[in-house]
């Protein structure tokens, strides 16, 4: 598996590689230099599992990640949708 650096220095993880840790838009990442490696390590786990529950007002299911979960922007959203279609 490969990526690239952008002009800005971004790096993107591989759609595989972020499924694979759970890593979400706005996850913290640490950063280590080893030799010549570059290390990123996920700083922190999430508060839990996302759920299905039902919305007390409405009735419908609706997903909850819990009070810790990042805010999550609509582009976000279809980013996330899309990966797993």
């Amino acid at each position: 598996m490969e990526t690239r650096l952008s002009s800005k220095g971004q790096v993107v993880l591989p759609g595989p590689v972020r499924r694979s840790l759970g890593l979400r838009p706005g996850d913290a990442l640490g950063v280590a230099v080893v030799e010549v490696c570059i290390v990123l390590t996920p700083r922190a786990a999430r508060s839990g599992p996302a759920k299905i529950t039902a919305d007390p007002l409405t009735g419908l299911p609706v997903l909850t990640a819990g009070p810790e979960a990042p805010v999550l922007t609509s582009q976000q959203v279809e980013e996330i949708l899309a990966e797993l279609s």
